[in-house]
């Protein structure tokens, strides 16, 4: 039997592979430290949990409409007024099972075949898969560590061409937890504004901070209208499994991808859609108690790597990675990450996981207890130090 040519041109999340590989090599009884998922370890705020429950037992287990129900959606159009300072209502928001139905409609619903759309490289591999399945072209922009793995209007316009049709920004950044400073921000916007180019603005980590303030572009002048605001649940409230995530656009885009999703999945489910005002309209002192302590794995493991000869590791702003330089090895990123689960025990991603330009780096999850990352640190630096004398 033949398959359909398109999916040659499917990427993948190299994280769930590796997970797979590390749980397999669990079932054999080898001890690994996990840390190559992209998933808080941290349970769902009990009143969410419990919101879940009563939508349950209040019959919210029917069919609803495509782009979310109602008072979600103006749930989630308050937020963004009050949060990013945006005049948004909940007409011009999609309710979608997770992020990435975001992605890919808005690229399906907006790139033509042979299009070309600007995405981070390294950068989550889901924008380049995406675009590659609507026959479009990616064309990376690069970022590199010694300019903190961010990236300006100049970079970005020595890529512009006739075809460009979409940009993709993410910040706080995966894998490298770079942040796009607020000139960025004024210089893209800038050099966009009055270009026919759209923008899916990625802010899926936007309240897991260190350093500064989130800011959207979509607040510039004259980016509203051109900006696609993603953003969601899964990461800042623990509610990976959930799969309830959002869109914020310009309100004529909202039905062609209501339409995808009426064609895929019909619509979120109903009873995790009514979590989403008790999530956003609650206490937050439980996800300021993550952060806070995400901040702390954050010092001990970037400390910890940079006590390590050879290898270098610069200190992310925001998300829950460290992204170390690891040249010094010799080794290329994909044979780290092998060596690394099957002579350490340590389950990590390749830099190349998220693009070419990720070459001679590793990413690490620090969404871990501090002892399991400890552990990580001694044994990867017990597999540096291996093979630095190998090498020798």
């Amino acid at each position: 039997m033949q398959f359909a040519e398109r999916m040659n041109l499917l990427g993948t999340e190299t994280a769930f592979e590796v997970l797979a590989k590390a749980r397999a090599l669990e079932a054999q009884g080898r001890s690994i430290v996990h840390l190559e998922i992209g998933e808080p370890d941290f349970d769902t705020p009990a009143a969410i949990r419990d919101a879940a429950i009563q939508a349950i037992h209040e019959g919210f287990t029917h069919y609803g409409p495509s782009p979310g129900m109602p008072e979600v959606r103006e749930a989630v159009a308050a937020h963004i007024a009050k949060d990013r300072g945006l005049k948004v209502t909940g007409d011009q928001v999609v309710v979608t099972p997770g992020g990435k139905p975001i992605i890919t409609f808005s690229i399906l619903a907006t790139v033509n075949p042979g299009d070309e759309v600007i995405v981070p490289n390294p950068g989550f591999p889901i924008y380049e898969s995406i675009v590659r399945f609507a026959g479009a072209k990616p064309v990376p922009v690069v970022l590199r560590e010694d300019r903190g793995f961010r990236f300006g209007a100049a970079d970005l316009e020595a890529l512009l061409t006739p075809k460009t049709k979409m940009v993709v920004l993410n910040s706080p950044h995966n894998p490298t937890g770079s942040m796009l400073e607020p000139k960025d921000l004024d210089e893209i916007a800038a050099l966009l504004r009055e270009r026919d180019i759209w923008v899916l603005s990625d802010e899926i980590y936007s309240k897991i901070l260190y350093e500064g303030t989130h800011q959207s572009i979509a607040t510039r002048p004259g980016m509203a209208e051109k900006t696609i605001l993603l953003d969601g649940f899964s990461k800042t409230y623990a509610m990976t499994g959930w799969r309830l995530g959002y869109g914020v656009m310009p309100t004529p885009l909202v039905k062609h991808v209501a339409r995808l999703a009426t064609n895929v999945y019909s619509h979120a489910t109903s009873f995790v859609q009514r979590v989403a005002p008790t999530a956003l309209g609650g206490k937050q002192d439980e996800v300021t108690a993550m952060v806070a302590e995400f901040r702390k794995r954050r010092a001990v493991f970037v400390k910890g790597l940079n006590a390590i000869p050879g290898v270098t590791c610069a200190m992310p702003a925001g998300a829950f990675y460290v992204f170390p330089n690891v040249q010094g090895l010799g080794m290329k990123s994909a044979d780290v990450e092998t060596a690394l689960l099957q002579e350490a025990g340590i389950a990590a991603l390749s830099g190349t996981a998220f693009g070419a330009h990720g070459e001679g780096y590793v990413r690490f999850s620090y969404a871990n207890s501090i002892e399991n990352i400890e552990e990580g640190l001694r044994r990867f630096e017990a597999f540096v130090q291996s093979h630095a004398r190998a090498a020798r």
